[in-house]
């Protein structure tokens, strides 16, 4: 079809309404939703999406979820068995089929306009129990079938009429129906919205009009990350680290290499060398989580909207500059049947990686070392009458030392974006209590010009016995700094009875179904970030503001700093400067 330019005026209104729209279909979703992980974190993203599954526009969430979506849309035309009609909404979460891992159902509308199949309205939400081996999250499975349900483009509504078998078959495989089915609901209410708007839309302007529109919307922000990839030399820039373990092999660390091809304006990122895939649920779907991260990873570097003047939509353009390898049978892309749930820490790193390998290059455009995990714990237990509890937490870590300031203290880093749950919360629906949150006073972040993050530590009592997995890492690989920046803090896990607080447990990073007991804690204290830049260009008065607030210690002060404080915590100048002179050498 020709198509005739749309005017710069009528392009931003359009490129405004679409995301608009998906903002709109995200606060109906979290709105509605049930289970604390999707109403009060809003773990899910929602958007449109033209007939090719291209991405139109995004909601403002998780990055990993409405990343994701296209691999999910492809997924479905391959598995869907009778053809897209109006009225249907389907259901799909089948990692080796473009999903970002099994709990993140997505729900998808198709969109029809004078009869034509022009597009599709859809989300995904982390749902809080689909029938796994254990309550919540899963960590030591030996296949992706003990994961739970699966669906492969399987139609929850077909041409309007609700799929009632269906909705049995989901009300009984999962330990919290109620919650389950509601936040279903709430997605399809989500996408249904959204078909309804993306038709508006195109009434308001016209079929070829909008879709023009969406086609110079996505060139453009495909050119503005292309400018910004230009602007590094071409060249090789590597990076490496390594994860604890995969959760049954406690000795064994798993490396992850990194190398960023640049050339011209256009980056590959190539992932060979990793570990291979894991005998359990520690490996990442590709299409759907690996090649996601990567796509983030160069959007959140080069088209932060921080340090750009210009908008650039959030849309299919930003992800075709960039190019994924892993070799099939690494962890990065297993092989089917692997498990292949709890991969979300090993995506964290390889953001954290590409930021590490491209620093030297641009060094203005990078943090040093965040804490890029997950410590995603499942906490459950079966009531009195029978009936299970199930509550995922999403605890908060930090970034590294940035260019100009001091790295964020808890806070949800790099993929996550998600929000924490109010205690309170917690303590009208569930038997625990929080005991303590604040943030960590056991280590110091890394020592910089400008110091990396605080970790939070959270504390969470059993009211009655119950159960407990977490996902978690880096443990071990502390949080790198740059510039001459220290390292950070690993994180830790612990355990101890109310009863009896000075015996405390170390647990390993990922826990699987661990049996507690009432008025056992759990302890999460989470990695601080690396430091940016030569300590001894930090200002002696901001380190002493620091000692002030309990992030760091006097004797701290001294040994990375370099700054000497009286006993009146003011900076004695004299003797401070001879310690600087002294440990530049």
């Amino acid at each position: 079809m020709s198509r005739k330019e749309v005017d710069p005026i009528t392009l931003q209104v359009i490129g405004g309404a679409l995301h608009t729209i998906a903002k709109e279909m995200g606060h109906v979703l979290y709105r509605m939703s049930y289970s604390s992980i999707i109403r009060e974190s809003e773990d899910l993203g929602a958007g449109l999406f033209d007939a090719d599954c291209n991405t139109l526009c995004e909601s403002d969430s998780t990055p990993m979820h409405i990343g994701s979506i296209p691999a999910y849309l492809r997924g479905i035309n391959e598995t869907l068995h009778d053809p897209w009609q109006p009225g249907d909404v389907v259901i799909h979460n089948h990692p080796y089929y473009g999903a970002s891992h099994s709990p993140d159902i997505a729900a998808v509308a198709p969109v029809f306009y004078d009869g034509e199949l022009v597009g599709f309205s859809a989300n995904t939400a982390h749902h809080v129990d689909i029938g796994a081996a254990t309550p919540g999250l899963i960590i030591d499975v030996p296949d992706v079938f003990a994961e739970g349900m699966l669906f492969k483009g399987v139609k929850l509504y077909e041409g309007g009429e609700r799929n009632r078998a269906l909705w049995q078959f989901i009300e009984t495989n999962t330990r919290v129906p109620d919650q389950v089915l509601g936040d279903i609901e709430a997605q399809v209410a989500s996408v249904e919205l959204g078909a309804k708007r993306f038709i508006e839309l195109l009434d308001l302007y016209g079929k070829d009009t909008v879709f023009t529109a969406t086609q110079q919307l996505m060139a453009y922000s495909e050119a503005m990350l292309r400018k910004r990839i230009a602007e590094i030399p071409d060249g090789e820039y590597r990076a490496e680290g390594y994860l604890d373990d995969d959760g049954r092999n406690r000795e064994q660390t798993l490396p992850v290499k990194v190398c960023v091809r640049i050339e011209g304006d256009s980056a590959e990122v190539d992932l060979t060398g990793s570990s291979p895939q894991v005998p359990t649920a520690f490996n990442v779907p590709f299409e759907g989580s690996t090649k996601v991260a990567c796509y983030f990873a160069f959007r959140a570097i080069l088209l932060d909207s921080a340090t750009i003047s210009e908008h650039v939509p959030q849309n299919e353009g930003s992800f075709r500059p960039i190019k994924v390898i892993a070799p099939l049978g690494s962890i990065f892309n297993p092989q089917y049947p692997a498990a292949a749930e709890a991969r979300f820490n090993q995506i964290q790193r390889v953001v954290d990686c590409i930021a590490k390998a491209l620093g030297p290059a641009i060094p203005d455009k990078v943090t040093a070392g965040c804490s890029a995990d997950v410590s995603a714990i499942a906490y459950s237990g079966v009531r009195p009458e029978g009936n299970y509890w199930v509550f995922i937490e999403v605890n908060e870590g930090s970034y590294g030392g940035r260019p100009e300031s001091d790295g964020p203290d808890g806070i949800e880093e790099l993929m996550r974006n998600t929000r924490n749950n109010p205690i309170e919360d917690l303590g009208m629906h569930l038997p625990l209590i929080c005991d303590r949150y604040e943030l960590r006073d056991d280590v110091m972040p890394g020592a910089g010009e400008h110091r990396g993050g605080i970790g939070m530590i959270k504390v969470q009592r059993y009211l009655t016995d119950g159960f407990l997995t977490h996902e978690s890492d880096r443990h071990e690989d502390a949080p790198w700094g740059f510039l001459g920046g220290g390292a950070g803090a690993g994180a830790r896990v612990q355990k101890y009875n109310v009863a009896t607080p000075d015996k405390i447990e170390e647990l390993p990073a990922k826990v699987h179904n661990l049996r507690n007991l009432k008025g056992d804690c759990i302890a999460v204290l989470n990695a601080c970030g690396g430091g940016y830049g030569d300590p001894l260009k930090r200002s002696p008065e901001q380190v002493r503001e620091d000692v002030l607030d309990d992030y760091c210690t006097v004797e701290y002060a001294r040994e990375a700093y370099g700054v000497v404080l009286n006993d009146e915590f003011k900076v004695d100048a004299a003797a401070t400067e001879a310690l600087r002179d002294e440990m530049r050498g």
